[in-house]
């Protein structure tokens, strides 16, 4: 295939249209498979991937790090590489489930420098392209959350202090953008007010969901990332994997992601199921699979930049590499759409 690029918002950096995702390395994937993922995507000219330093998912403290440790072996294997790609990473937000990382989760300067040095650590590298806070440190609409309708009146405003801080960072030469990730439309704005009227660097990405039952992106969301340049790093484009049909066939294992992890139960509700089952169908009917109509349409719109694509295996990489090869139809997002307005998004 011929991979397409575009540009990392106002970055000047250009990135393949398909991104390696690897939450899965250190818990469904083993180190060799990661290295098999890497070279695979490598070849297939994929220069864009995307960590975080609470991966693997889901998260615990028996495999945290372990995602960015698998990458920084390969990258201290294969030292001359790492110029051919673009890393990403997450500094992990304020979570009672995530108290073992560390007490005092807020995106402090102490903090996000203490994230940042063991990113760079496991990472086995001397810069990151892209740093992304993970989520937000006050309490918002994300992560199944659709609405605005609790106001956090405990959380301060500190997103000047935090721009400073990844501001310094990029002087030492230790990042050279940084990101938002699960954030809203009002977050984008204020740093951009502040790193405008500041003169620093503002946020030139967000990595946040989007795929066929979840189009929340859309809301808001996608108009400020076109107009204001921002790059959507669109994760989860098959929603765990419920967006391939293999659920609705029979064709799942105990080990594939929403059975074996019950936590994340962000695609397993029953509306979901349902959208899914008229997508299924709508594919069929057109001779294509799931994973072709869902990864197509994801990558067709015009406010995504780069589409993560997160596999278990190196077979699913390579499938979902082939499937995103597919350009979809005017005529088919028409009937997406209208199965969308029937049950929109039932997994925000």
């Amino acid at each position: 295939m011929n991979m397409e690029f575009t540009s990392l918002g106002n970055s000047g950096i250009q990135i393949s249209k398909l991104a390696l995702g690897t939450m899965t390395f250190g818990e469904q994937t083993s180190m060799q498979e990661g290295h098999q993922q890497i070279e695979y995507a490598h070849d297939k000219g994929i220069n864009f991937m995307d960590t975080a330093e609470m991966y693997s998912v889901p998260g615990r403290k028996e495999t945290q790090g372990s995602t960015e440790k698998i990458i920084g072996n390969w990258f201290s294997k294969n030292p001359s590489k790492r110029k051919d790609w673009v890393i990403a990473t997450k500094a992990t937000g304020p979570s009672p489930l995530f108290t073992y990382i560390s007490e005092d989760l807020r995106f402090t300067p102490s903090r996000l420098t203490t994230a940042l040095e063991g990113s760079l650590s496991r990472l086995q590298t001397d810069y990151i392209d892209v740093y992304q806070l993970h989520w937000p440190e006050r309490k918002t609409n994300c992560f199944g959350i659709l609405g605005y309708d609790l106001h956090d009146a405990e959380w301060s405003d500190n997103f000047e202090t935090v721009i400073e801080t990844l501001n310094d960072f990029i002087k030492q030469g230790k990042i050279r953008h940084w990101g938002l990730s699960n954030e809203t439309p009002w977050a984008i704005m204020r740093c951009r007010e502040i790193a405008n009227a500041r003169h620093w660097n503002g946020p030139i990405s967000i990595q946040n969901p989007y795929n066929l039952l979840n189009r929340t992106f859309e809301i808001g969301l996608a108009e400020m990332a076109i107009r204001e340049n921002i790059a959507l790093l669109a994760y989860s484009p098959l929603a765990f994997g419920l967006l391939t049909g293999k659920y609705h066939k029979g064709l799942d294992k105990a080990s594939d992601r929403i059975n074996q992890f019950s936590r994340l139960s962000r695609y397993n509700g029953e509306r979901s199921k349902i959208a899914t089952a008229a997508y299924l169908q709508l594919a069929e009917e057109n001779q294509l699979s799931l994973t072709q109509l869902a990864l197509a349409f994801v990558k067709s719109r015009p406010f995504v930049t780069s589409t993560i694509l997160g596999a278990s295996t190196l077979d699913q990489l390579k499938v979902n590499i082939e499937a995103a090869e597919y350009a979809i139809s005017p005529d088919i997002i028409e009937k997406i759409n209208a199965i969308h307005h029937l049950n929109p998004n039932p997994a925000p």
